[in-house]
């Protein structure tokens, strides 16, 4: 390895270097490979990675409870309502106890501070599966997928179209670490953190990377390399819907839009999608989209998280 990540927490792409932004999209890599040719590659043999859910999930879970599996370990998924989280231990006092039973944990959860807090006080790898701010292990698939299908990331211009929520923040920061030119395009009100905003322009002045926000869709998507968006309406937003439809429906992904964009422009989506909402049957099932290539490569990247720090 030409960097050591072994028992680094994952809780946000920020706090990786670009070097080890890279380490993970080799590792992935490799580890994609062995697995299309059915060769073993199992590193984790007899580790044990607590999966801590708090938050349902389809891709998440099975992409890791499959991935610590081939990798030789065990996945512990362990439910809030199975926990005594939910009847009054602290978070530290959880991170404690898991740190001597297992050797890893992946979290997904609402309140970014509990992955905050748990990362604190374990003594083990910590991963974040996904919080309200941030999914980074989405975002690192994302730009492995990318590169796959771009054969590079320095100078890819991203358009992130829709809300400015936690896939639109990784993003920011996975595209600031590489060199990318990410435009996130929001109606007004819908704009991404702000805090997350700056700390991803810090990040990208040392690559030369961009980071941009607009409210006009053929703008944001103009000349873009990948068009990407995610649902308008996340978990815990449900009362929104009407509201949130009303003011994202200007900013749907259709072929209208995708014309703004380049030729040879690929289309990305996190899964799951609402269709007729923030994109239609027309661009999801075309060949421009490589969505299904997308859901795959969270197996193999997170399967390359945790390889490197487990």
């Amino acid at each position: 390895m030409a960097v050591n990540m072994k028992g680094k927490d994952l809780v946000s792409v920020h706090d990786l270097t670009t070097e080890e932004v890279y380490q993970i999209l080799r590792t992935a890599e490799y580890v994609k490979m062995m697995n299309k040719t059915g060769s073993r590659f199992q590193p984790l043999s007899g580790k044990t990675l607590g999966m801590i859910f708090t938050k349902p999930s389809t891709r998440t879970r099975i992409s890791f409870e499959v991935a610590i599996y081939e990798l030789g370990g065990y996945g512990l998924f362990l439910s809030a309502n199975e926990l005594q989280l939910r009847r009054g231990e602290t978070i530290a006092d959880t991170a404690r106890v898991l740190s001597r039973y297992i050797h890893g944990i992946m979290i997904r959860t609402f309140d970014h501070k509990d992955v905050v807090e748990l990362a604190h006080y374990a003594t083990i790898p910590v991963i974040n599966g996904l919080t309200d701010l941030l999914h980074p292990c989405q975002a690192l698939a994302d730009i492995f997928t990318i590169y796959e299908k771009k054969g590079r990331l320095d100078g890819i211009k991203l358009a992130y179209i829709g809300d400015g929520n936690n896939v639109a923040h990784s993003l920011m920061y996975a595209g600031a670490k590489v060199g990318m030119k990410v435009t996130v395009v929001t109606p007004e009100g819908y704009e991404p953190n702000p805090e997350v905003v700056n700390t991803a322009r810090e990040d990208a002045a040392a690559t030369g990377a961009e980071i941009i926000l607009t409210n006009d869709p053929k703008e944001g998507v103009r000349d873009a390399d990948v068009v990407y968006t995610d649902v308008w309406t996340s978990m815990g937003q449900e009362k929104e819907h009407d509201e949130r439809v009303a003011a994202l429906t200007p900013y749907q992904v259709n072929p209208s839009l995708l014309a703004h964009a380049k030729q040879d422009v690929i289309f990305m989506h996190c899964l799951p999608a609402h269709r007729g909402e923030e994109v239609v049957d027309e661009v999801i099932d075309s060949p421009r989209s490589v969505v299904w290539d997308e859901a795959e490569n969270r197996l193999h990247v997170q399967k390359a998280i945790l390889a490197l720090v487990m």
